[in-house]
Protein backbone atom coordinates (compact mmCIF):
# COMPACT_ATOMS: atom_id res chain seq x y z
CA UNK A 1 0.00 0.00 0.00
CA UNK A 2 1.25 3.31 -0.77
CA UNK A 3 1.87 6.42 2.25
CA UNK A 4 -0.20 8.43 0.50
CA UNK A 5 -3.21 5.62 1.11
CA UNK A 6 -2.15 4.60 4.22
CA UNK A 7 -2.83 7.86 5.94
CA UNK A 8 -6.06 8.59 3.45
CA UNK A 9 -9.01 9.04 5.53
CA UNK A 10 -11.74 8.89 2.43
CA UNK A 11 -14.89 7.36 3.57
CA UNK A 12 -14.07 7.45 7.32
CA UNK A 13 -16.30 9.04 9.61
CA UNK A 14 -14.65 10.79 12.86
CA UNK A 15 -16.48 11.66 16.36
CA UNK A 16 -14.63 14.68 18.20
CA UNK A 17 -15.52 15.65 21.89
CA UNK A 18 -14.95 19.24 22.60
CA UNK A 19 -14.51 19.63 18.91
CA UNK A 20 -15.59 23.06 18.76
CA UNK A 21 -12.92 24.85 19.71
CA UNK A 22 -9.04 25.03 20.37
CA UNK A 23 -7.31 21.50 20.01
CA UNK A 24 -10.31 19.91 19.17
CA UNK A 25 -11.40 21.88 16.41
CA UNK A 26 -7.51 21.62 15.02
CA UNK A 27 -7.95 18.10 15.19
CA UNK A 28 -11.31 18.24 13.18
CA UNK A 29 -9.06 19.94 10.44
CA UNK A 30 -6.74 17.51 10.49
CA UNK A 31 -9.07 14.33 9.80
CA UNK A 32 -11.39 16.30 7.49
CA UNK A 33 -8.66 17.79 5.17
CA UNK A 34 -7.47 14.21 5.18
CA UNK A 35 -10.88 13.03 3.77
CA UNK A 36 -13.32 12.14 7.28
CA UNK A 37 -16.77 13.56 7.70
CA UNK A 38 -16.04 14.80 11.08
CA UNK A 39 -18.87 15.02 13.87
CA UNK A 40 -18.72 17.64 16.90
CA UNK A 41 -19.89 17.91 20.16
CA UNK A 42 -19.63 20.49 22.78
CA UNK A 43 -21.55 22.06 25.25
CA UNK A 44 -22.36 25.40 23.43
CA UNK A 45 -24.53 25.41 20.13
CA UNK A 46 -23.58 28.67 19.11
CA UNK A 47 -19.68 27.87 19.12
CA UNK A 48 -20.49 24.46 17.57
CA UNK A 49 -22.17 26.64 14.80
CA UNK A 50 -19.08 28.67 14.40
CA UNK A 51 -16.67 25.64 14.06
CA UNK A 52 -19.17 24.19 11.48
CA UNK A 53 -19.37 26.93 9.17
CA UNK A 54 -15.61 27.42 9.23
CA UNK A 55 -15.17 23.46 8.52
CA UNK A 56 -17.13 24.19 5.72
CA UNK A 57 -15.71 26.90 4.61
CA UNK A 58 -12.66 24.00 4.40
CA UNK A 59 -14.56 22.08 2.21
CA UNK A 60 -15.05 19.67 5.52
CA UNK A 61 -18.15 17.63 5.82
CA UNK A 62 -19.50 18.06 9.72
CA UNK A 63 -21.92 17.04 11.59
CA UNK A 64 -22.95 19.51 15.17
CA UNK A 65 -24.52 17.91 18.14
CA UNK A 66 -25.11 19.82 21.33
CA UNK A 67 -24.00 17.57 24.33
CA UNK A 68 -22.71 17.77 27.80
CA UNK A 69 -20.86 14.98 28.94
CA UNK A 70 -21.09 16.14 32.37
CA UNK A 71 -24.82 14.18 32.55
CA UNK A 72 -23.14 10.72 31.59
CA UNK A 73 -27.16 9.88 30.29
CA UNK A 74 -26.70 11.76 26.94
CA UNK A 75 -23.71 9.88 25.96
CA UNK A 76 -25.37 7.25 23.99
CA UNK A 77 -28.41 9.44 22.36
CA UNK A 78 -25.66 11.86 21.10
CA UNK A 79 -23.68 8.74 20.01
CA UNK A 80 -26.86 7.22 17.79
CA UNK A 81 -27.38 10.78 16.37
CA UNK A 82 -23.96 10.68 14.60
CA UNK A 83 -24.51 6.86 13.75
CA UNK A 84 -27.98 7.92 12.22
CA UNK A 85 -26.31 10.82 10.13
CA UNK A 86 -23.13 8.83 8.91
CA UNK A 87 -23.59 5.17 9.66
CA UNK A 88 -20.88 4.61 11.47
CA UNK A 89 -18.02 5.85 13.32
CA UNK A 90 -14.26 5.01 12.92
CA UNK A 91 -12.66 7.40 14.45
CA UNK A 92 -13.37 8.33 18.14
CA UNK A 93 -11.23 11.54 19.42
CA UNK A 94 -11.62 11.93 23.42
CA UNK A 95 -10.75 15.61 23.72
CA UNK A 96 -13.30 17.58 26.07
CA UNK A 97 -11.51 18.36 29.25
CA UNK A 98 -11.76 20.67 32.05
CA UNK A 99 -9.01 21.62 34.98
CA UNK A 100 -9.63 23.32 38.36
CA UNK A 101 -6.69 25.28 40.21
CA UNK A 102 -6.29 24.69 43.68
CA UNK A 103 -4.00 23.80 46.29
CA UNK A 104 -4.44 20.06 47.13
CA UNK A 105 -5.83 20.75 50.83
CA UNK A 106 -8.62 23.17 49.66
CA UNK A 107 -9.67 21.37 46.40
CA UNK A 108 -13.91 21.75 46.46
CA UNK A 109 -15.01 18.08 46.15
CA UNK A 110 -17.52 19.30 43.54
CA UNK A 111 -14.85 20.74 41.54
CA UNK A 112 -12.94 17.09 42.23
CA UNK A 113 -15.85 15.69 40.44
CA UNK A 114 -16.16 17.67 37.77
CA UNK A 115 -12.97 17.19 36.68
CA UNK A 116 -12.60 13.42 36.97
CA UNK A 117 -15.98 13.23 35.62
CA UNK A 118 -15.47 14.69 32.38
CA UNK A 119 -11.47 14.14 31.46
CA UNK A 120 -11.49 10.36 32.69
CA UNK A 121 -15.33 8.80 33.10
CA UNK A 122 -16.55 10.56 29.87
CA UNK A 123 -14.11 9.21 27.76
CA UNK A 124 -14.69 5.73 29.29
CA UNK A 125 -18.14 6.09 28.52
CA UNK A 126 -18.15 7.27 24.80
CA UNK A 127 -15.65 5.11 23.73
CA UNK A 128 -17.89 2.04 25.67
CA UNK A 129 -20.91 2.88 23.97
CA UNK A 130 -18.89 3.63 20.45
CA UNK A 131 -17.10 0.36 20.70
CA UNK A 132 -20.42 -1.92 21.07
CA UNK A 133 -22.44 0.37 18.72
CA UNK A 134 -20.09 0.52 15.63
CA UNK A 135 -16.06 -0.57 16.03
CA UNK A 136 -16.68 -4.08 17.89
CA UNK A 137 -19.58 -4.85 15.22
CA UNK A 138 -17.16 -3.78 12.69
CA UNK A 139 -14.08 -4.75 13.64
CA UNK A 140 -12.63 -2.27 13.15
CA UNK A 141 -11.65 1.20 14.91
CA UNK A 142 -9.08 4.22 16.12
CA UNK A 143 -9.37 5.77 19.50
CA UNK A 144 -7.61 8.44 20.65
CA UNK A 145 -7.24 9.92 23.86
CA UNK A 146 -6.55 13.35 24.78
CA UNK A 147 -4.00 12.92 27.59
CA UNK A 148 -1.56 15.67 28.87
CA UNK A 149 2.21 16.09 29.87
CA UNK A 150 0.32 16.85 33.04
CA UNK A 151 -0.58 13.13 33.48
CA UNK A 152 3.27 12.13 33.29
CA UNK A 153 5.23 14.32 35.28
CA UNK A 154 2.77 16.08 38.04
CA UNK A 155 2.49 19.41 39.19
CA UNK A 156 6.10 21.37 38.77
CA UNK A 157 7.32 24.45 40.67
CA UNK A 158 5.68 27.28 39.15
CA UNK A 159 2.94 25.96 37.74
CA UNK A 160 -0.83 26.35 39.08
CA UNK A 161 -1.71 23.69 41.24
CA UNK A 162 -3.99 20.67 39.47
CA UNK A 163 -4.24 17.92 40.78
CA UNK A 164 -7.46 16.71 39.84
CA UNK A 165 -6.63 17.56 36.42
CA UNK A 166 -3.23 15.89 36.47
CA UNK A 167 -4.98 12.54 37.99
CA UNK A 168 -7.18 12.90 35.63
CA UNK A 169 -4.86 12.94 32.96
CA UNK A 170 -2.87 10.14 34.34
CA UNK A 171 -6.22 8.08 34.24
CA UNK A 172 -6.33 8.54 30.32
CA UNK A 173 -2.59 7.43 30.29
CA UNK A 174 -3.84 4.00 31.64
CA UNK A 175 -7.15 3.89 30.42
CA UNK A 176 -5.54 4.02 27.05
CA UNK A 177 -3.00 1.13 27.82
CA UNK A 178 -5.40 -0.76 29.29
CA UNK A 179 -8.34 -0.35 26.15
CA UNK A 180 -5.68 -0.85 23.91
CA UNK A 181 -4.42 -4.07 25.10
CA UNK A 182 -8.29 -5.86 25.54
CA UNK A 183 -9.32 -4.32 22.05
CA UNK A 184 -7.06 -5.42 20.27
CA UNK A 185 -8.50 -8.41 19.73
CA UNK A 186 -11.69 -6.37 18.02
CA UNK A 187 -8.65 -4.77 15.74
CA UNK A 188 -9.61 -1.73 17.41
CA UNK A 189 -6.42 0.60 18.54
CA UNK A 190 -6.59 2.61 21.40
CA UNK A 191 -3.68 5.87 21.68
CA UNK A 192 -3.32 8.57 23.58
CA UNK A 193 -1.65 12.20 22.64
CA UNK A 194 0.05 14.09 25.39
CA UNK A 195 0.09 18.01 24.49
CA UNK A 196 2.11 20.28 26.08
CA UNK A 197 1.28 24.13 26.51
CA UNK A 198 -0.82 24.90 23.88
CA UNK A 199 -2.68 28.42 24.28
CA UNK A 200 -6.19 27.84 25.11
CA UNK A 201 -9.26 28.88 27.52
CA UNK A 202 -8.14 26.34 29.80
CA UNK A 203 -4.68 27.09 29.76
CA UNK A 204 -4.64 30.75 29.90
CA UNK A 205 -4.05 30.95 33.62
CA UNK A 206 -1.53 28.62 33.34
CA UNK A 207 0.81 30.36 30.74
CA UNK A 208 0.09 34.00 32.43
CA UNK A 209 1.49 32.57 35.64
CA UNK A 210 4.10 30.56 34.16
CA UNK A 211 4.76 31.46 30.98
CA UNK A 212 8.53 32.11 31.27
CA UNK A 213 9.23 28.49 33.84
CA UNK A 214 7.81 26.81 30.76
CA UNK A 215 9.68 28.09 27.87
CA UNK A 216 12.70 27.90 29.89
CA UNK A 217 11.94 24.21 30.66
CA UNK A 218 10.91 23.28 26.93
CA UNK A 219 14.04 22.94 24.31
CA UNK A 220 11.71 24.37 21.50
CA UNK A 221 11.29 27.98 23.60
CA UNK A 222 7.87 28.01 22.45
CA UNK A 223 4.51 27.02 23.23
CA UNK A 224 2.30 24.66 20.78
CA UNK A 225 0.83 26.29 18.22
CA UNK A 226 -1.94 25.80 15.20
CA UNK A 227 -0.50 22.80 13.42
CA UNK A 228 1.36 21.40 15.98
CA UNK A 229 -1.41 18.03 17.22
CA UNK A 230 -2.43 17.87 13.17
CA UNK A 231 0.28 14.98 11.89
CA UNK A 232 0.17 12.73 15.08
CA UNK A 233 -3.73 12.77 15.03
CA UNK A 234 -3.67 11.62 11.41
CA UNK A 235 -0.99 9.25 12.00
CA UNK A 236 -3.15 7.77 14.74
CA UNK A 237 -6.53 7.69 12.90
CA UNK A 238 -5.56 6.59 9.77
CA UNK A 239 -3.80 2.93 8.70
CA UNK A 240 -0.59 4.03 9.37
CA UNK A 241 -0.44 3.28 12.89
CA UNK A 242 -1.75 -0.07 12.35
CA UNK A 243 0.53 -1.88 14.16
CA UNK A 244 0.82 0.97 17.26
CA UNK A 245 -1.82 0.34 20.38
CA UNK A 246 -1.63 1.43 24.03
CA UNK A 247 1.32 3.88 23.22
CA UNK A 248 1.22 8.06 24.81
CA UNK A 249 2.49 10.22 22.19
CA UNK A 250 4.15 13.68 23.77
CA UNK A 251 3.64 16.75 21.82
CA UNK A 252 5.73 19.37 23.70
CA UNK A 253 8.32 21.09 22.10
CA UNK A 254 10.80 18.26 23.85
CA UNK A 255 9.44 19.32 27.79
CA UNK A 256 9.54 15.91 29.28
CA UNK A 257 12.55 15.06 27.59
CA UNK A 258 14.41 17.71 30.02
Amino acid sequence: MSIKKLFDLSGKTALITGGSRGLGLQMAEALGEMGAKVAITARKAAELEEASAHLSSLGIESLTVVNDLQQTDTVKPMVENVLKAFGQIDILVNNAGAAWGSPAEDHPLDAWHKVINLNLTAPFLVSQTVGKLSMIPRKYGKIINIASIAGLVGTEPGFMPTIAYNSSKGGVVNFTRSLGAEWATHNITVNAIAPGVFPSKMSKGMIDRAEQYIMDQTPMKRLGGDEDLKGVTVLLASDASAYMTGQIIAVDGGYCSV
